[in-house]
């Protein structure tokens, strides 16, 4: 028998179908095991390797990067290594919890669990609240979770071709007096990713490193401002925020930006396409000109040799 047109159409609807189901059905909640360790010891705070007495997570500053699903729950536990001379805690600003359970500081040697659900998508700030906090993130101790909406991408969130972590902080070389630091007593530099000038060939001792992407290629950035005090203005120099995401959160846009100001423990995405056509440099700066003048300046090398595997999987965070 011949096949008419409306059947061979229900054919392909019938096959087509379930593909399109699936391709619409947002991602499935899970639990995402993390495990951090406070860890106190020295680090390298410039690029001529000056050591600098940190607490950390997970040994570096900023800690590890967590990053999870829009509904997924995180099983975490925060271990407080025995070596270590202060109590510590993890506050993150993703989770909703009971501050004086979940969030409370344990001894070294001993350790919290606790669970909650990522009900929000964004771009979060990580820190210890152990007392004084001031100090605490001061001293290094704090971090980005990521959590991706459970919707995926879409066109006013698209899937960039890259992704990086920036985190910025204050630098107090002297953390003696928790209470100095409250202050903004005794700030000398800021820190990008844990270094003055981390990825600036141009200023300081110069950076071996700089980010990188092709001509042309979509770039999202999660910055976050770890600061104690001080709000961070953000801006592309030589390029346009195409679009930024306030708190990291797909209906949260704002397009054609010049600068956007972040505030002390906020966070925010931002995306930005690289000139095409040509070789170029862009700089991501604090356009606050002590900050900038003092470390928060950051290269983007936009070049067809770009490293392909620069701002992909484990590669967001550069260390």
């Amino acid at each position: 028998m011949r096949k008419t047109a409306t059947t061979t159409t229900h054919r392909i609807l019938s096959l087509l179908l379930p593909a399109v189901l699936f391709a619409a059905t947002p991602a499935l909640a899970k639990t995402v095991k993390v495990d951090i360790h406070a860890i106190e010891h020295d680090v390298e705070i410039d690029n001529k390797g000056t050591k600098f007495a940190a607490w950390t997570f997970g040994g570096t500053m900023p800690g590890p990067v967590v990053r999870v699903t829009e509904g997924d729950t995180v099983d975490f536990t925060l271990i407080n290594d025995p070596g270590n001379g202060n109590s510590h805690s993890m506050d993150f600003h993703a989770a909703i919890v009971d501050v004086l359970d979940e969030f409370e500081a344990v001894k070294p040697g001993s350790s919290k669990h606790y669970t909650f659900d990522a009900k929000y998508p964004g771009v979060f700030m990580y820190h210890c609240g152990a007392a004084n906090m001031a100090q605490h993130i001061a001293k290094g101790m704090y971090g980005i979770i990521i959590v991706d909406p459970k919707e995926g991408y879409t066109k006013n969130y698209p899937k960039p071709d890259r992704e990086y972590v920036l985190v910025q902080s204050q630098f107090f070389p002297k953390c003696g007096d928790a209470m100095e630091i409250v202050e903004n007593i005794g700030s000398t530099n800021s820190l990008i990713n844990g270094k003055i000038f981390h990825y600036d060939p141009l200023h300081g001792e110069p950076s071996a490193k700089t980010l990188e992407s092709k001509p042309g290629e979509l770039v999202r950035i999660f910055f976050v401002n770890a600061n104690v005090n001080e709000p961070v203005a953000f801006h592309p120099i030589g390029n346009i925020w195409a679009r930024v995401y306030p708190n990291g959160n797909p209906k949260n846009v704002m397009y054609g930006m010049q600068t956007y100001n972040v505030a002390v423990s906020e966070a925010s995405a931002f995306d930005i396409y690289s000139p095409a056509g040509r070789t170029t440099h862009n700089a991501y700066v604090d356009h606050t000109m002590k900050a900038a003048h003092h470390g928060a300046i950051t290269i983007m090398t936009n070049s067809p040799e770009a490293d392909p595997n620069m701002g992909k999987g484990d590669n967001i965070l550069i260390r």
